[in-house]
């Protein structure tokens, strides 16, 4: 058990079933939010590609990433990148917030990924995160990655900002790939 930042495919995401998953309440809130904005529909959500999913299990604790976003972040970019339950690949202004209830809260709030892409870009440049970290390998390539040992054997062999606190390191991984995901494969991003 635990909480998982995973992908969603696009029979997912229309879907009206909440009990499966569906997503389809979601969809039609923000594409009419988008309309409201004078935005095209978010439209094309691909079908999820299992061998290319994402999938990473928030375990760590992340009171480092919390203080490394107070040092870094304005409290507006703070909420930002830590206070979306949906990222889609939809440049947004602004957060839209809808009444629907998500994974976790009352409501779902839905981040745009070209913005919390250069959050976490600015984030991984602040740590000079080391290129080893695993772009894309699968389900639970990033979780693995830290948890069991290749961080650490990394760490020891080429120190550096990013070795000081692992947990801060993983979280700004984390949120850095899950950008990176939507955008290259244009799927919404969400808590389950």
């Amino acid at each position: 058990m635990g909480v998982y930042l995973i992908d969603v495919g696009g029979e997912e995401w229309l879907s009206e079933d909440a009990g499966e998953g569906g997503k389809g309440a979601i969809a039609k809130g923000l594409d009419a939010e988008l309309a409201r904005r004078g935005l095209p529909p978010y439209g094309s959500v691909p079908e999820r590609d299992f061998g290319s999913a994402f999938e990473e299990k928030l375990s760590p604790s992340m009171r480092g990433f919390d203080a490394l976003c107070r040092a870094r972040l304005t409290p507006a970019e703070r909420e930002l990148i830590g206070g979306w339950s949906v990222l889609v690949p939809v440049s947004l202004d602004e957060q839209i917030r809808l009444p629907i209830g998500s994974a976790y809260t009352d409501e779902t709030v839905i981040a745009g990924a070209p913005q919390v892409l250069a959050l976490a870009e600015r984030l991984a440049a602040a740590l000079e995160l080391p290129a080893e970290i695993p772009e894309s390998a699968g389900n639970l390539a990033l979780t693995f990655w830290f948890l069991e040992g290749e961080a650490e054997e990394l760490a020891a062999a080429r120190p550096g900002r990013w070795s000081e606190d692992l947990d801060t390191t993983f979280y700004v991984a984390l949120y850095l790939r899950a950008a990176q995901h939507s955008m290259r494969l244009g799927c919404p991003i969400t808590f389950s």
